[in-house]
Protein backbone atom coordinates (compact mmCIF):
# COMPACT_ATOMS: atom_id res chain seq x y z
CA UNK A 1 0.00 0.00 0.00
CA UNK A 2 0.87 3.78 -0.34
CA UNK A 3 3.00 5.19 2.42
CA UNK A 4 0.04 7.93 2.52
CA UNK A 5 -2.55 6.00 3.64
CA UNK A 6 -0.64 6.25 7.59
CA UNK A 7 0.32 9.29 9.35
CA UNK A 8 3.73 7.97 9.36
CA UNK A 9 5.93 5.63 7.78
CA UNK A 10 5.95 1.69 9.08
CA UNK A 11 8.33 -0.76 8.56
CA UNK A 12 7.72 -2.80 5.51
CA UNK A 13 4.14 -1.22 4.46
CA UNK A 14 2.94 -1.70 1.59
CA UNK A 15 3.17 0.94 -1.68
CA UNK A 16 -0.48 1.33 -2.54
CA UNK A 17 -1.86 0.84 -5.90
CA UNK A 18 -4.87 1.75 -7.97
CA UNK A 19 -7.38 -0.23 -9.66
CA UNK A 20 -6.56 -1.01 -13.36
CA UNK A 21 -10.04 0.20 -14.50
CA UNK A 22 -11.04 3.29 -16.53
CA UNK A 23 -13.40 4.79 -14.56
CA UNK A 24 -13.22 8.30 -13.20
CA UNK A 25 -15.87 9.75 -11.28
CA UNK A 26 -16.84 12.81 -8.90
CA UNK A 27 -15.51 11.61 -5.69
CA UNK A 28 -18.18 13.43 -4.04
CA UNK A 29 -21.05 11.67 -5.67
CA UNK A 30 -19.08 8.13 -5.21
CA UNK A 31 -19.48 8.62 -1.52
CA UNK A 32 -22.66 9.77 -1.80
CA UNK A 33 -23.61 6.68 -3.94
CA UNK A 34 -22.08 4.02 -2.53
CA UNK A 35 -24.49 1.78 -0.09
CA UNK A 36 -24.08 -1.56 1.74
CA UNK A 37 -24.99 -4.38 -0.33
CA UNK A 38 -27.42 -6.90 1.18
CA UNK A 39 -26.09 -9.74 2.94
CA UNK A 40 -28.26 -13.02 3.92
CA UNK A 41 -30.75 -13.16 6.57
CA UNK A 42 -29.34 -16.06 7.58
CA UNK A 43 -25.35 -16.85 8.30
CA UNK A 44 -22.95 -16.71 10.60
CA UNK A 45 -22.86 -13.13 10.03
CA UNK A 46 -26.23 -12.29 9.77
CA UNK A 47 -26.73 -8.79 11.60
CA UNK A 48 -23.05 -7.59 10.63
CA UNK A 49 -22.25 -4.50 8.77
CA UNK A 50 -18.63 -4.90 7.34
CA UNK A 51 -16.58 -2.21 5.56
CA UNK A 52 -14.31 -3.71 2.98
CA UNK A 53 -12.14 -0.77 2.03
CA UNK A 54 -10.11 -1.01 -1.31
CA UNK A 55 -6.98 0.81 -0.96
CA UNK A 56 -5.90 3.66 -3.80
CA UNK A 57 -7.13 4.32 -6.56
CA UNK A 58 -7.82 6.43 -9.45
CA UNK A 59 -4.29 9.11 -9.17
CA UNK A 60 -3.04 7.05 -6.59
CA UNK A 61 -1.70 3.50 -7.96
CA UNK A 62 0.22 2.45 -4.87
CA UNK A 63 2.71 0.07 -4.67
CA UNK A 64 3.64 -1.46 -8.47
CA UNK A 65 4.98 -4.72 -9.60
CA UNK A 66 8.79 -4.97 -9.63
CA UNK A 67 8.10 -7.46 -12.61
CA UNK A 68 4.80 -6.98 -14.05
CA UNK A 69 4.38 -3.09 -13.61
CA UNK A 70 0.97 -3.95 -12.21
CA UNK A 71 -0.42 -1.15 -9.89
CA UNK A 72 -1.61 -2.50 -6.57
CA UNK A 73 -4.93 -0.47 -6.29
CA UNK A 74 -6.49 -3.03 -9.40
CA UNK A 75 -5.41 -5.70 -7.18
CA UNK A 76 -6.81 -4.18 -3.91
CA UNK A 77 -10.29 -4.02 -5.80
CA UNK A 78 -10.35 -7.28 -6.87
CA UNK A 79 -9.64 -8.69 -3.26
CA UNK A 80 -11.88 -6.65 -1.77
CA UNK A 81 -15.10 -7.57 -4.70
CA UNK A 82 -14.01 -11.43 -3.75
CA UNK A 83 -14.27 -10.75 -0.17
CA UNK A 84 -17.62 -8.78 0.05
CA UNK A 85 -19.35 -12.07 -1.93
CA UNK A 86 -17.68 -14.34 0.46
CA UNK A 87 -18.98 -11.91 3.57
CA UNK A 88 -22.76 -11.63 1.74
CA UNK A 89 -22.56 -15.56 1.61
CA UNK A 90 -22.31 -15.30 5.53
CA UNK A 91 -25.29 -13.44 5.56
CA UNK A 92 -23.08 -10.03 6.20
CA UNK A 93 -23.96 -6.54 5.01
CA UNK A 94 -20.93 -4.98 2.98
CA UNK A 95 -20.06 -1.93 2.21
CA UNK A 96 -17.14 -0.88 -0.11
CA UNK A 97 -15.77 2.28 0.21
CA UNK A 98 -14.81 2.31 -3.59
CA UNK A 99 -16.31 -0.11 -6.34
CA UNK A 100 -14.34 0.77 -9.49
CA UNK A 101 -10.94 2.74 -10.43
CA UNK A 102 -11.67 6.43 -8.75
CA UNK A 103 -10.34 8.56 -5.88
CA UNK A 104 -12.74 9.51 -3.49
CA UNK A 105 -11.45 13.04 -3.84
CA UNK A 106 -12.19 16.54 -6.15
CA UNK A 107 -9.75 16.96 -9.16
CA UNK A 108 -8.97 20.72 -7.12
CA UNK A 109 -9.92 20.17 -3.54
CA UNK A 110 -8.89 22.88 -1.06
CA UNK A 111 -7.04 20.04 0.99
CA UNK A 112 -4.40 17.52 0.11
CA UNK A 113 -6.05 14.97 -2.14
CA UNK A 114 -5.34 11.74 -0.21
CA UNK A 115 -6.66 13.69 2.64
CA UNK A 116 -10.14 14.08 1.22
CA UNK A 117 -9.78 10.65 0.11
CA UNK A 118 -9.62 9.28 3.28
CA UNK A 119 -12.06 11.67 4.65
CA UNK A 120 -14.45 10.69 2.46
CA UNK A 121 -13.79 6.61 2.81
CA UNK A 122 -14.65 7.53 6.54
CA UNK A 123 -17.81 9.55 5.70
CA UNK A 124 -19.11 6.24 4.05
CA UNK A 125 -18.25 3.58 6.69
CA UNK A 126 -19.28 5.72 9.35
CA UNK A 127 -22.88 6.38 7.16
CA UNK A 128 -23.31 2.65 6.94
CA UNK A 129 -22.76 1.87 10.42
CA UNK A 130 -20.10 -0.66 9.95
CA UNK A 131 -19.41 -2.71 13.13
CA UNK A 132 -16.28 -3.72 11.30
CA UNK A 133 -13.64 -2.59 9.18
CA UNK A 134 -11.12 -4.56 6.78
CA UNK A 135 -8.75 -2.73 4.28
CA UNK A 136 -7.13 -4.49 1.13
CA UNK A 137 -3.78 -3.92 0.43
CA UNK A 138 -0.60 -5.04 -1.31
CA UNK A 139 3.02 -4.45 0.16
CA UNK A 140 6.26 -3.18 -1.47
CA UNK A 141 9.82 -3.00 0.07
CA UNK A 142 13.35 -2.00 -1.03
CA UNK A 143 14.62 -5.55 -0.13
CA UNK A 144 13.17 -7.73 -2.82
CA UNK A 145 14.05 -11.21 -0.54
CA UNK A 146 10.50 -9.54 2.10
CA UNK A 147 7.37 -11.51 1.92
CA UNK A 148 4.21 -12.82 3.52
CA UNK A 149 1.19 -11.60 3.90
CA UNK A 150 1.03 -9.14 7.34
CA UNK A 151 -1.90 -7.19 8.84
CA UNK A 152 -1.60 -3.90 10.74
CA UNK A 153 -4.22 -2.81 13.19
CA UNK A 154 -4.58 0.65 15.12
CA UNK A 155 -1.58 1.33 17.57
CA UNK A 156 -2.91 0.58 21.12
CA UNK A 157 -6.25 -0.35 20.30
CA UNK A 158 -6.88 -4.40 22.01
CA UNK A 159 -9.96 -4.64 20.10
CA UNK A 160 -8.02 -4.17 16.88
CA UNK A 161 -5.24 -6.68 17.89
CA UNK A 162 -8.08 -9.05 18.63
CA UNK A 163 -9.24 -8.72 15.07
CA UNK A 164 -5.67 -8.84 13.33
CA UNK A 165 -4.20 -11.39 15.10
CA UNK A 166 -7.47 -13.72 14.05
CA UNK A 167 -6.69 -12.48 10.36
CA UNK A 168 -3.51 -13.08 10.77
CA UNK A 169 -3.29 -17.09 11.72
CA UNK A 170 -6.15 -17.07 9.34
CA UNK A 171 -3.66 -15.98 6.16
CA UNK A 172 -0.62 -17.83 7.56
CA UNK A 173 -2.93 -21.29 7.46
CA UNK A 174 -4.75 -20.57 4.09
CA UNK A 175 -1.72 -19.69 2.28
CA UNK A 176 1.10 -20.75 3.74
CA UNK A 177 3.31 -18.12 3.18
CA UNK A 178 7.35 -19.03 3.58
CA UNK A 179 7.54 -16.09 5.94
CA UNK A 180 5.11 -15.96 8.37
CA UNK A 181 4.39 -12.61 9.93
CA UNK A 182 2.80 -10.98 13.22
CA UNK A 183 0.00 -8.36 12.95
CA UNK A 184 1.54 -5.27 14.20
CA UNK A 185 0.36 -1.84 15.21
CA UNK A 186 0.75 1.13 13.09
CA UNK A 187 -0.59 4.94 12.58
CA UNK A 188 -3.16 4.74 9.60
CA UNK A 189 -6.06 6.98 9.49
CA UNK A 190 -8.40 4.15 8.10
CA UNK A 191 -8.12 2.65 11.27
CA UNK A 192 -8.76 5.42 14.09
CA UNK A 193 -13.01 5.39 13.23
CA UNK A 194 -13.48 3.73 16.82
CA UNK A 195 -14.55 0.43 15.77
CA UNK A 196 -12.44 -2.66 15.30
CA UNK A 197 -10.48 -2.30 11.91
CA UNK A 198 -7.62 -3.85 10.74
CA UNK A 199 -5.44 -3.26 7.60
CA UNK A 200 -4.77 -6.27 5.23
CA UNK A 201 -1.44 -6.68 3.03
CA UNK A 202 -1.86 -9.51 1.32
CA UNK A 203 1.71 -9.91 0.16
CA UNK A 204 4.61 -7.82 -1.29
CA UNK A 205 4.75 -6.78 -5.19
CA UNK A 206 8.44 -6.46 -4.74
CA UNK A 207 9.09 -9.97 -4.51
CA UNK A 208 9.22 -11.83 -7.21
CA UNK A 209 7.60 -15.15 -6.95
CA UNK A 210 4.58 -13.42 -4.55
CA UNK A 211 3.92 -10.79 -6.97
CA UNK A 212 3.51 -14.00 -9.57
CA UNK A 213 0.93 -15.39 -7.11
CA UNK A 214 -0.70 -11.82 -6.44
CA UNK A 215 -1.27 -11.31 -10.31
CA UNK A 216 -3.14 -14.83 -10.30
CA UNK A 217 -7.07 -14.69 -10.07
CA UNK A 218 -6.87 -17.93 -7.87
CA UNK A 219 -4.83 -16.84 -5.62
CA UNK A 220 -6.45 -13.90 -5.02
CA UNK A 221 -9.53 -15.87 -4.57
CA UNK A 222 -7.50 -17.57 -1.42
CA UNK A 223 -6.49 -14.03 -0.06
CA UNK A 224 -10.01 -12.87 -0.26
CA UNK A 225 -11.76 -16.64 1.94
CA UNK A 226 -8.34 -16.90 4.37
CA UNK A 227 -9.35 -12.95 4.70
CA UNK A 228 -13.21 -14.08 5.40
CA UNK A 229 -12.20 -17.38 7.44
CA UNK A 230 -10.11 -15.13 10.09
CA UNK A 231 -13.12 -13.19 10.41
CA UNK A 232 -15.22 -15.62 11.00
CA UNK A 233 -13.15 -16.47 13.65
CA UNK A 234 -12.84 -13.54 15.43
CA UNK A 235 -16.88 -13.17 15.19
CA UNK A 236 -16.94 -16.34 16.66
CA UNK A 237 -14.43 -16.03 19.52
CA UNK A 238 -16.87 -15.85 23.24
CA UNK A 239 -16.43 -14.07 25.88
CA UNK A 240 -16.52 -10.78 25.63
CA UNK A 241 -14.75 -8.51 23.49
CA UNK A 242 -12.23 -4.87 23.97
CA UNK A 243 -13.86 -1.70 23.61
CA UNK A 244 -12.27 0.16 20.78
CA UNK A 245 -10.43 3.29 21.01
CA UNK A 246 -12.75 6.02 20.17
CA UNK A 247 -12.58 7.55 17.04
CA UNK A 248 -9.43 10.28 16.47
CA UNK A 249 -10.51 13.45 16.19
CA UNK A 250 -9.89 14.51 12.73
CA UNK A 251 -11.15 11.16 11.67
Amino acid sequence: MGRGIGRYTAALLCAAGLCVGTLSLAAGSNAAKTRPAQGMETGALAGWIVAVDAGHGGYDGGAVGRQSGVAEKGLNLDVARRLARLLQAEGAQVVMTRTDDYALCDEDPPIRKKLQDMQRRAQIVREAGAQVLLSVHMNEYGDAAQSGPQVFYREGCAAGRLLAGALQEALIAGLAPPRERAAMGGDYYILELGIPSALVECGFLSNAREEGLLLDAEYRQRVAEAICAGLLEWAALPGPRPTPLPPAQDA
